[in-house]
């Protein structure tokens, strides 16, 4: 619904748009419900069938273009150039305040011990096979970093491993307690970066390789890599056709996702036959925007004011 009214589409195509995706997720979930458990956990979404379903020739073509460049460069042409530099004759990683900093001399030589001694535990959180690949790396740096909204406040930083002259990215982020513990009762896994770890694993048909967890001054954090050729698709240019596949795909991630980690026949007889469920998330999402809009003007109002400081930043190209 906020995509929708972010590219200025009328209200009939948000609302279509958003019964669109619920209503995919319901019919998914009872095709899920009658499969076998094994079919369901290899189940997954192949890109190269959704293009296809594009009906805009020019935006087939678009992700088939990028679709191709992703599968082609490798990590290291794709990050190293944006996120490091050789100084002398070893790669650090590239300060680009305030978004990437490193700590200033001795804060950073203990900052990086107590990183170097974390990742001892994370590695022993992987898979054996994957901890043979792991090895094969070593730490050179590690930054802090600033992360995206959802995450703005946590801890975050990134470590620079090197295998040869070939670079890995790793970034490290705080795990912070579901704010459905209030409600469910507490995390049966004592580190909440392991919570993380094991959603993950459990409800993505691909999780990351190097996807393992932590502890580091008592705050709780899990380890990815910081970019694995995902590509970001771009909302916020399609038209209603485009956003309506978009809406659809979304509803069958989810609900694969739930399929994997729940029971599906009981989830797909909560849901029914009919589109009550649909129409009422509907409703939620028109309500959720309009919250989510007075948010904003406040937001916009503490700016203007002068109430809170903003900076422009130039983003890395």
């Amino acid at each position: 619904m906020l995509a929708c009214r972010n590219n200025g589409f009328a209200k009939s195509d948000a609302q279509d748009t958003v019964l669109s995706c619920v209503r995919s997720y319901r019919k998914r979930m009872a095709q899920f419900a009658d499969m076998h458990a094994l079919d369901v956990w290899y189940a997954s979404m192949d890109v190269d069938k959704l293009i296809p379903e594009i009906s805009n020739a020019q935006d087939r073509r678009r992700l088939k273009k990028r679709v191709a460049k992703a599968r082609q460069q490798t990590v290291e042409e794709h990050d190293f150039p944006k996120l490091a530099e050789v100084v002398g004759e070893l790669p650090v990683i590239k300060d680009n305040p305030p978004l990437i900093y490193h700590w200033t001399d001795k804060r950073h030589v203990d900052f990086f011990e107590r990183v170097s001694k974390a990742f001892e535990h994370y590695r022993e959180t992987l898979t054996e096979d994957r901890r043979i690949l792991l090895d094969r790396y070593d730490i050179r740096d590690v930054a802090v970093k600033v992360v995206g909204v959802g995450s703005v406040g946590t801890r975050c930083g990134i470590l620079l491993l090197t295998s040869g002259k070939h670079p890995l990215f790793l970034q490290v982020k705080e795990a912070k307690p579901s704010v459905l513990e209030a409600y469910a009762s507490k995390s049966r896994f004592p580190n909440h970066g392991q919570r993380v770890v094991n959603g993950c694993r459990l409800m993505q048909s691909a999780s990351d390789i190097f996807l393992g967890w932590t502890e580091l001054g008592g705050y709780h954090y899990y380890i990815r890599q910081l970019r694995d050729l995902k590509i970001k698709l771009l909302v916020e240019a399609y038209n209603p056709a485009a956003m309506m596949l978009y809406a659809k795909m979304c509803g069958w991630a989810l609900a694969l996702a739930h399929a994997r980690s729940g029971p599906p026949a009981r989830i797909s007889g909560y849901l029914g036959k009919s589109e009550s469920f649909d129409e009422a998330i509907a409703d939620f999402s028109v309500a959720y925007a309009d919250q989510c809009e007075r948010d904003y003007e406040v937001l916009e109002k503490a700016v203007r004011v002068g109430k809170l400081k903003v900076a422009a930043v130039e983003q890395p190209k």
